[in-house]
């Protein structure tokens, strides 16, 4: 109950920092599969507006080419992650830190970047990590990438920490971008390019984009049995 209560003062703070109206959502202290209880957080609806819907801006890789550049902090913080709960069953520790001004300053940058066209696409990173978005993206319009990582690859693929975003910018727009995202008190760097048709770490490993499909398509066929 601590954890539940907590994470509903969390979403408060978040809501008035933010400015951001929650519209609906559910809380249930009673649902769970057999023995397993549910996790101890509150599912929330949040409704956004987007001015044109012509000038919305993809969530994956469109054109060969552009430039992948990260948004964000990346730590050591791994506890809670996908990789943690997959490969070692394990979803306790100590959380992602979250800093609810950059999390304002990542969302106005991604806005003003937005309405001035300066991004071809942009996800979210949040389950899985790095690695997580970076298959999203190839996968949803069949558009491979090449990236290189600084420090840790492990972390820098896995780490779930808040506030951060991957966009592509095409080349001749990206100093203004860089520029942009400075002024904005965001941290922003290439870390790779659009194109082909795989998924490649510089110096670790290339994965074919069928491979990854195939994978993602049996996902939940496999969960089920299927």
């Amino acid at each position: 109950m601590w954890q539940f209560a907590e994470a509903c003062r969390g979403l408060k703070d978040a809501c008035v920092t933010l400015g951001i109206p929650v519209t609906g959502g559910n809380v249930s202290l009673y649902n769970q599969t057999g023995t397993t209880a549910i996790l101890p957080t509150p599912v929330v609806a949040v409704l956004g507006v987007v001015d044109d819907v012509r000038r919305r801006t993809p969530t994956g890789f469109a054109h060969e080419g552009d430039v992948i550049v990260h948004l964000g902090h990346t730590r050591e913080e791994l506890s809670g992650s996908e990789w943690a709960h997959v490969v070692h069953g394990h979803l306790g520790g100590v959380p992602p830190r979250v800093d609810l001004l950059d999390e304002a300053n990542l969302g106005r940058l991604l806005v003003e970047a937005a309405r001035g066209g300066y991004v071809t696409s942009a996800h979210d990173m949040s389950e899985g990590g790095l690695s997580q978005t970076l298959v999203e993206s190839c996968l949803r319009h069949g558009v491979g990438a090449t990236v290189s990582l600084l420090g840790d690859p492990f972390v820098g693929l896995f780490s779930e920490s808040a506030a951060r975003a991957i966009v592509t910018v095409r080349p001749d727009r990206l100093d203004a971008f860089l520029t942009m995202a400075a002024s904005l008190g965001v941290p922003a760097g290439e870390v790779g390019r659009t194109g082909g048709s795989s998924l490649v770490v510089t110096d670790r490993f290339e994965i074919p984009l069928d491979e990854l499909g195939a994978a993602w398509r049996d996902t939940l066929p496999a969960a089920l049995g299927r």
